[in-house]
C-alpha cells in the first residue's frame, strides 16, 4: 500500500500542547461538540495541505479506526470530517467520499493509553482486522484516527493491507501525532484523563444533547468502583441506561469478569426504569 501521512498537530513537548487537553479528554469520552470541531479542523487542514493544489481528486474511501460493535471517539470525529470534506469536494465537482469499516475481533478491558509501546503491540498484536477489499478496488483510501502515539494501530493497518494485498494509494490521517520520541507514550493517558478524573466527571458529558457513546466511556463506566457506579447510574436517564446496556452486551462485555458486578447492577436499574416508564 502506497501510504502518506498527515497530522493536524504535532506533540513535541509533554508540558505544552498545541490543543486543549481538557477538550481532548471530553472528546475521548463522548463530547460530540468537540468531535465536530476536531473533525472539521482536520478536514480543513487536510484540504489546505494535501488537496488544494490537486487538479484531479480521486474517489476516496474514508475508514475510521477499527471497532467491533461500539463506535470509537474517532468514528464520531470521522462523521464531521466527512461532512466538511464532502461539501468541499462537491463544490469543486469532485466525487464525494464513500465509507468502509475495519472490523476487529478482540475486545479488552485494558486502558490502551496507560501502556508503553511494547505493551501496546503485545495487546493489539493478537487482534484480527478485516475489511471488504473488493469495495476498495480502484479507490484512494483515507484511514482516520484521533492520535498517533507509538504507531501500533498504524502498524496493524499496514499489516492488514499486506495480508489482503491492498495496493491502493492511502492517506493516514491523525488529529495529533507524538513526534518527540523522548516523551513516554503514557502522555496519552494524561490527555485522555485531563478532564475525566472519576465517573462523576462524566455527568456534564453524558447529559449534553450532543453526547455520543463510544468504547472508552462504556469501559470506563463498567470498570468504575461499584459504589460510585451505583450512585452514578441511579441518576441517569432511562435512555442512557438502556443505551449503555445495549453497547456493553453488543461488545460482549458481559463476558468480561471485571465488569460483571456493574453490568448486573446496570441490568437491574434498566429493568426498574422500564417498569417505571412502561408499567410492565
Amino acid at each position: 500500500m502506497d501510504s502518506r501521512k498527515y497530522a493536524r498537530y504535532q506533540i513535541d513537548n509533554e508540558f505544552t500542547f498545541p490543543f486543549n487537553p481538557i477538550a481532548y479528554s471530553r472528546f475521548k469520552f463522548g463530547d460530540g461538540n468537540i468531535a465536530k470541531s476536531y473533525g472539521t479542523e482536520l478536514a480543513v487542514g487536510f484540504i489546505q495541505n494535501c488537496l488544494a493544489n490537486e487538479v484531479v481528486i480521486p474517489q476516496f474511501v474514508v475508514i475510521s479506526s477499527p471497532y467491533s460493535f461500539i463506535p470509537t471517539a474517532t468514528f464520531v470525529m470521522k462523521n464531521y470530517f466527512v461532512s466538511y470534506l464532502n461539501k468541499w469536494l462537491a463544490g469543486h465537482d469532485f466525487p464525494v467520499v464513500q465509507e468502509a469499516k475495519i472490523h476487529r475481533k478482540i475486545t479488552y478491558k485494558e486502558d490502551y493509553g496507560e501502556l508503553d509501546a511494547e505493551q501496546r503491540m503485545a495487546l493489539i498484536g493478537n487482534d484480527e482486522f478485516h475489511i471488504d477489499v473488493g469495495f476498495l478496488k480502484g479507490k484512494d483510501l483515507i484511514f482516520l484516527d484521533d492520535i498517533r502515539i507509538t504507531g501500533s494501530h498504524e502498524n496493524m493497518i499496514l499489516k492488514m493491507a499486506a495480508q489482503y494485498e491492498i495496493d491502493n494509494k492511502a492517506w493516514l490521517l491523525y488529529f495529533a501525532e507524538l513526534t518527540n520520541k523522548q516523551i513516554h507514550p503514557k502522555v496519552e493517558n494524561y490527555l485522555n484523563h485531563a478532564f475525566v478524573k472519576n465517573i462523576f466527571d462524566l455527568i456534564p458529558i453524558v447529559s449534553n444533547p450532543n453526547f455520543r457513546v463510544n468504547t472508552r466511556i462504556t469501559k470506563y463506566i463498567l470498570n468504575a468502583d461499584p459504589d460510585a457506579f451505583n450512585i452514578f447510574i441511579q441518576n441517569q436517564s432511562p435512555i442512557f441506561v438502556e443505551l449503555l446496556l445495549d453497547m456493553a452486551i453488543g461488545n460482549q462485555y458481559h463476558q468480561i469478569e471485571a465488569y460483571k458486578a456493574n453490568l448486573d447492577k446496570l441490568q437491574e436499574v434498566n429493568k426498574q426504569l422500564n417498569y417505571i416508564s412502561y408499567g410492565n
